[in-house]
């Protein structure tokens, strides 16, 4: 069996898809997403969803200590600002990326 070897146009084709691959090899690892990325975005999103029914529990049970004077209004602002902080970080973190130009 004999083996013939590509002639010019064969030559000139399979280095002209060479140079297509090479050239868009790039572009298509670009393409894909990272895979920390994607699991710290369902981390968050995991979080979210958990920890949102605990913050309702949480303010409802400050405003009600709260309200019979067991403890100062203060703890409860603070409580809904740290809660609003956690629910807002993934938009804080955009925020300040922003600022750097990222």
């Amino acid at each position: 069996m004999r083996h013939r070897c590509p002639g010019r146009l064969g030559r000139r084709l399979i280095q002209g898809w060479g140079c297509v691959v090479i050239l868009e090899a790039p572009a298509a690892v670009f393409a894909q997403a990272s895979p920390f990325n994607t699991g710290a975005n369902s981390l968050v999103s995991f979080a979210l969803t958990i920890a949102t029914p605990i913050a309702v529990l949480i303010v409802i049970g400050l405003a009600s200590v709260a309200a019979v004077g067991k403890i100062s209004w203060g703890w409860v602002i603070g409580a809904i600002v740290g809660i609003a902080a956690i629910f807002g970080a993934p938009q804080i973190v955009a925020w300040i990326r922003s600022l750097f130009g990222v």
